[in-house]
């Protein structure tokens, strides 16, 4: 009986067509590329790379995954290549140097995005989104898993990671 007053309630109040029109957050994640074979300007990924990319499809497996975007690089592909085949999705190409135009798309399409870059993009990308990215990442960190909550007019960023042993 209790609940059936609250309901009432909330119709009289006119509230509930409000909360049904509330979208959900859109959620981001953010990686670097996996481990690269070499120091060449578009390496592919080394071993180690290739099973931290399916390690990291894994993890995202629920995670109910609606885009990712990567940039041009055989590393970055190679890094979403698993989780896209996985959720039958094509991987968005985004440019690097163009940080702010992905950011304001992001924000604007709502889902549950993945997005792999580089050591320099990815913070920069977690800043623009209105998160602190921590510090800057090292030449040898694979690691970072950042996760950004958008809702309207506000981020809320977390640093997690996933290392290649479980």
């Amino acid at each position: 009986m209790r609940r059936r007053a609250v309901v009432a309630l909330l119709i009289w109040a006119g509230l509930t067509p409000a909360l049904r029109a509330q979208q959900p957050a859109t959620v981001v994640y953010l990686v670097r590329h996996a481990e690269k074979a070499d120091d060449s300007r578009d390496p592919p990924l080394s071993p180690a790379g290739v099973v931290r990319a399916e390690r990291l499809a894994r993890m995202l497996t629920d995670a109910g995954i609606t885009q990712v975007w990567s940039t041009d690089f055989q590393r970055t592909r190679a890094t979403a290549g698993p989780i896209a085949a996985q959720r039958g999705l094509t991987i968005a190409i985004y440019d690097g140097a163009k940080l702010a135009e992905l950011a304001e798309q992001l924000r604007s399409t709502p889902g549950r995005h993945l997005v792999v870059g580089h050591s320099n993009t990815t913070p920069a990308l977690v800043r623009l989104l209105g998160a602190d990215p921590g510090t800057p990442i090292a030449d040898t960190e694979y690691d970072r898993f950042y996760v950004v909550t958008l809702a309207p007019g506000s981020a809320t960023g977390v640093l997690l990671r996933f290392p290649l042993a479980p």
